[in-house]
């Protein structure tokens, strides 16, 4: 009615303006639900409101993945939704806390905290080290910054090869992943030039994703000349980088999880070719998480 007058009167027509914050508290979660977990966090600053909604565990229910329960079950620590004061806070928790699982030696989880979606953290015990069980090239020593009780160090080795695999199916679908090798080096570690080969990719995909990695940094005085250095720099070469828990990690590929299908993630670093005596890697395992963007 105000705009007919107006319109009448000669004056300019006004904006219909709804406010969304008069709309009941669940209506509000529910919108809010279908967003992300950062836009949640962001949503908490537009009105007491707003923030009782975006905070409400009808919100982070629905952030959590659908099988979150289960996947605390096989953890090995005495993690619990219920000790949790509410669902927000045991997002953050899995987020930031990665668990073990699987009687703490093969896998941990966790999620992206951006995103929500699954991540895991592949232990050394839970990949294929040729010569691994071998004490003569691969032993298993313990590290106070590791998350699992064992990691694979090499002695030395010609011929290397490190695979891994799981199932698609416990990870997010619709989600584009990058699987990365969480590692150390001796300061003595030498002889990956030339650098290994990766490659990942799923039994169900068209192609896998390959690349030549870098497991060392260039050298920078004379007596690093026996590090893990490429000769020569090559244009599709990765270099690692570190972590905030003190570990290096350095990118072996990407894959499209669409989901729905129980397919196989197939996982490879090698270098068999070159005839040199590697040593000096202290492998933790292989993270897999979402990439950024």
């Amino acid at each position: 009615m105000m705009e007919k007058e107006n319109e009448r009167n000669g004056l300019p027509r006004l904006p219909c303006v709804a406010d969304i914050s008069v709309l009941p508290e669940g209506c509000i979660s529910d919108i809010v639900s279908l967003t992300t977990p950062k836009d949640a966090c962001t949503a908490c600053a537009v009105s007491p409101i707003f923030r009782a909604a975006a905070e409400s565990n009808a919100v982070w229910e629905r952030f959590l993945p659908s099988d979150y329960q289960a996947i605390i079950a096989r953890s090995s620590s005495s993690l619990d939704s219920l000790n949790f004061s509410s669902k927000k806070h045991l997002y953050l928790s899995l987020s930031d806390n990665p668990i073990l699982i699987d009687d703490s030696k093969k896998q941990c989880f966790f999620l992206d905290k951006l995103s929500g979606k699954k991540c895991y953290l592949l232990s050394a015990r839970d990949l294929c080290i040729i010569w691994g069980d071998t004490p003569q090239y691969w032993r298993w020593v313990s590290q106070s910054e590791s998350r699992f009780p064992e990691v694979a160090e090499l002695n030395y080795v010609w011929w290397f090869d490190i695979r891994g695999k799981m199932s698609t199916s416990v990870l997010s679908p619709k989600t584009n992943y990058a699987a990365y090798l969480v590692f150390k080096l001796r300061r003595r570690a030498s002889g990956f030039n030339p650098p290994p080969k990766a490659s990942v990719g799923t039994t169900g995909g068209v192609e896998d994703y390959k690349q030549t990695v870098c497991l060392g940094l260039p050298a920078r005085e004379p007596r690093q000349q026996h590090q893990i250095v490429p000769s020569l720099p090559q244009q599709h070469n990765l270099h690692p980088k570190q972590r905030k828990d003190g570990w290096l990690e350095i990118k072996l590929g990407e894959f499209f999880n669409e989901g729905g299908e129980d397919d196989q993630l197939k996982i490879r670093l090698m270098e068999v070719e070159a005839g040199t005596v590697k040593s000096g890697l202290i492998v933790e395992g292989i993270e897999i998480r979402p990439t950024k963007g």
